[in-house]
């Protein structure tokens, strides 16, 4: 627990998770990658991402999870949208990113797949519910 003990006089006990999702863009279009498990959640569309660890920036983590889950390497841009409520006090915050190697392409490290998408084709996937309410700031970054 960073600067303190648990306890002590005035501490913030609760600190939200903050988990980062990021839509990388590139060529007016923006990657999304589906879900293989759970099993409830499979074949649904989401923005890569995961929870910002202890002592990481947001967007170190942005930068961390895009190498993961696709090997890739991203600059970290601004974060876009509200903020969404997950379960158990988690926090889901999307920023932009771009490709430090434009030539370079994604793969679906832990996904079914991944795919570019453009904003026309935004309401004929079936996204996560989070993942939805950052749609509409997407498309006003791209209209």
């Amino acid at each position: 627990m960073a600067g303190g003990r648990a306890g002590d006089v005035g501490q913030d006990l609760s600190v939200t998770q903050i988990v980062v999702a990021t839509a990388i863009m590139r060529n007016g279009q923006v990657l999304a990658q589906q879900r293989a498990y759970p099993s409830a959640d499979a074949g649904r569309w989401e923005f890569p991402g995961g929870r910002v660890e202890p002592g990481e920036s947001e967007e170190a983590a942005v930068v961390r999870e895009c190498r993961e889950e696709l090997g890739v390497e991203v600059e970290a841009g601004p974060s876009v949208g509200p903020d969404v409520p997950l379960r158990n006090g988690m926090v889901l915050r999307l920023y932009t990113a771009t490709l430090v190697d434009d030539n370079a392409e994604p793969v679906a490290v832990e996904h079914s797949a991944v795919r570019w998408v453009g904003i026309e084709e935004f309401d004929d996937l079936p996204w996560l519910e989070a993942d939805l309410a950052f749609l509409p700031d997407l498309r006003k970054l791209f209209g």
